[in-house]
Parts: C-alpha cells; structure tokens; sequence
C-alpha cells in the first residue's frame, strides 16, 4: 500500500527554478516512492510506504521546505540570452519511447543504461563522424580516455562539493580467497540489486567518470601549453547518476558523448567555441531539429546551487542546445558550450606561453539525447525521418529485418 500527501510551500516556486526544484526531489529521501513539484509550484506531493509512521512523514515534509528553502531563497532569476535558433514542422507529438522499446531499437538493460539497435546506433555513428570532422578541421590531437577516473582528482577539482548528487563509484572483492569465496557461494541478487555482505568489498578505489574533458585537463597537471594553444576531442562514456529522473534516453546514467577541448588564453578558448557553434548548426539542420542555442547553468547541488548557478549565468560560461521535446512541451539538452575561465588551469598548474595559468573549454554533445530529440521530433520510424538521415540508416541497416518485433 502507497501513502501520499501534500506539502503546501510557503511560497510557489518560480517559475525558472521549478525544473531544478523538480530535479532535486529525486534525491530528498531513501524513504519516498516519488516527490513531484506540482504544476504551478505552490505544492510538492510525495508518496510513501503506507507503514511509514507519521513522524517520519512529517521528517519528509520538513526536508521538503528545507530543500525549496536552499534552492529558492534570495535566488534572482537569470536573463536567458538566446544566441541561435532554428525553427521547423515537427511531425511527431507521442512519447516515442514504447515504439522504439517495441521494434527493438532501445533496450533498458537497468535503471538509466540503455542500449541502442542499428538504427540509432547508424544515427550516432554518422553524427559522431561529423564532429570528428569538425575536431579534426580545428586541428584536433585525437586522445582516447577511460571510463574510470581518479576520486582523488574529482575531489580536488570540486567535484565532490559541487555535484555529490551524481557520482557513481567502483569497488571490487577484498583481494581475500575467503571473501571471494564467500560472495560467490552466498551473493544474489535482489530486485535487481546485489545482496552480499558489504564487508566483502573494498573501499572505491575509482570513480566513472562523470564527462570526457576532466581526463584531459588531469593528464595535462603541471604542463605548459604552446601558442597558441591546444585542441583535443574524445569519444567516451560519461556516468551522471540522476535517481528518479533517469525515465528515458533523455536522462541517462550511463550515456555517451564526443567532446571538443580547448586549453590556453581565455581569447583563443572563446573563439574556438565560437567557431565549434557555426560549425555544428549545419549538423543540427540535416537532423531537421527545432532548437536554440541559450545561456544556461549546470545542474549544482543543493548547497551550491544558488552561488554557482548565479556566477555561471552572470557570465555566461555555459550555453546549451535545447531541443524541442513535444510530447514533454518541454526543451531537452542534447549539447553545450562550455567556458570555464582559469579554474582547472590554477587548481591543475596549466600554463600558457605568457606564463599565465591556462583557460580552458569545451563543447559536448550527448549521443543519446541527440537520437531522442530526432525521434521525438520526427517520429520513431525512419520512414519519417530527414532523407539524409533515413538513407545513412537503410545504407547502414539493410539487413534491419532480420530480428523482428517483441512478442
């Protein structure tokens, strides 16, 4: 049996900060089902166990008013500039997301890691082909990055502080015959969790990391950098836990991305973002995406939210392409442009050729949110997809037949 109520706030939520409030609620208690932010931000619902006591509800309720009270307290909305737009017909209105389930084309093998059929993998392969044309036009030296990443370098360079909410960690058997022995005689698992004894695990030795361009700026720790400065891009899998959010290829834990980095003066990183951002429109436009390009903020804790949030808008370091998501009424992510003045080049000792610490940046696009912004526009059947885009496919998929739909 599920327990719900209603926590009226003191105050309605404003309107620019309901997605983050709405965000947050997925990480406000081991003990709630679901918490919403309600439509017009005056309520958040929760639900719950009904065997839950009523003084743990009313622990729940209080987290509730202090989590909005953190997020929203002398918090000023930020001007939203919008730099580009492209406008279009969008054909599709549905949810695509049971179709594609149906023919087989996203798989959820877990809670936010999916796999992707041939279709949408042909879809990632050609964009990713652009960009690495675009990488490799801006003189791009090519690296190649693990999944794994040092905890000792997240937490040096804030990570932990900033976006605790989203870390994923590696562990692995005591390196003990009789703790590996007894895992495999007594472990199992359990709705989809492992049940072991937590004893027999290390300590997290390693992180997953949580995007492409924090390899590169550790590998280059203590380094100088040329005139008049370095571009680099990587293909990898990023790992961003979002608990309850993580519903479709829109959120996902384990995702993909290409990354394009740059490391120098401040003047060359914003030039070489501007030249990315006209080079990637043209890409934007053969997907026959509706979008805009608008300043934005990274998705801060709760306890920094507020500061780090308002010093990004105020100057403008992150700028994202926001996709239009119908069926949601909603925009959705799918790229971002990223400055990050001398943070990494004076916590990492980067230096330039005019001894100054180093300013870095990159753009990034997400592989799954760019292929879900596609078929959310324009359908799941590439029957209905832009011409350029069906004809890589069926070129790609000819034999795409071959597995038929799930009974």
């Amino acid at each position: 049996m599920i327990y719900s109520q209603t926590v009226p706030l003191p105050a309605p939520v404003s309107d620019f900060l309901r997605a983050d409030v709405r965000a947050k609620l997925a990480y406000l208690d081991r003990r709630v089902m679901e918490a919403t932010l309600e439509g017009d931000g005056s309520t958040v619902s929760f639900s719950v166990a009904s065997n839950i006591p009523d003084r743990e509800r009313q622990e729940i309720a209080d987290r509730i008013l202090q989590l909005v009270h953190d997020m929203t307290e002398d918090a000023f909305e930020p001007e939203i500039r919008v730099l580009e737009t492209r406008s279009g017909s969008i054909p599709y209105a549905d949810d695509p997301m049971p179709a594609l389930v149906a023919r087989g084309e996203v798989f959820q093998e877990g809670d936010g890691f999916f796999t992707l059929g041939p279709e949408l993998a042909a879809v990632v392969a050609h964009v990713d082909r652009r960009l690495e044309g675009i990488a490799a036009a801006m003189g791009a030296r090519p690296y190649r990055f693990p999944a794994l990443i040092s905890p000792a370098y997240l937490e040096r360079v804030q990570y932990f502080k900033n976006f605790p909410h989203s870390l994923s960690f590696v562990t692995h058997l005591n390196p003990d015959i009789e703790d590996i022995r007894r895992f495999g005689n007594d472990a199992c698992c359990i709705d989809g969790y492992v049940h072991a004894d937590p004893a027999l695990f290390s300590r997290a030795p390693a992180m997953l990391s949580p995007t492409v361009c924090h390899h590169l700026y550790a590998a280059l720790e203590n380094r100088h950098i040329d005139a008049p400065g370095l571009v680099a891009t990587a293909h990898g899998h990023c790992f961003r836990f979002e608990a309850s959010n993580m519903y479709a290829l829109e959120r996902a834990w384990n995702f993909t991305m290409r990354e394009i980095i740059f490391v120098g003066e401040e003047d060359f990183v914003a030039a070489q973002l501007e030249r990315v951002r006209a080079a990637v429109a043209p890409i934007l436009a053969e997907l026959d995406l509706t979008y805009s390009v608008e300043t934005a903020n990274d998705p801060f804790f709760v306890d920094t939210f507020r500061d780090q949030a308002a010093y990004q808008a105020a100057f403008e370091l992150k700028q994202e392409i926001r996709a239009d998501i119908p069926y949601r009424d909603r925009s959705l992510a799918v790229g971002s442009y990223n400055r990050h003045g001398s943070f990494f080049g004076r916590t990492l000792n980067i230096t330039t050729a005019n001894k100054d610490f180093a300013c870095t940046g990159c753009f990034g696009m997400g592989f799954e949110r760019i292929v879900f912004a596609l078929v959310a526009q324009h359908g799941p059947d590439p029957d209905g997809w832009p011409a350029a885009i069906k004809a890589i496919v069926d070129d790609r998929c000819s034999d795409k037949d071959s597995v038929g739909e799930k009974m």
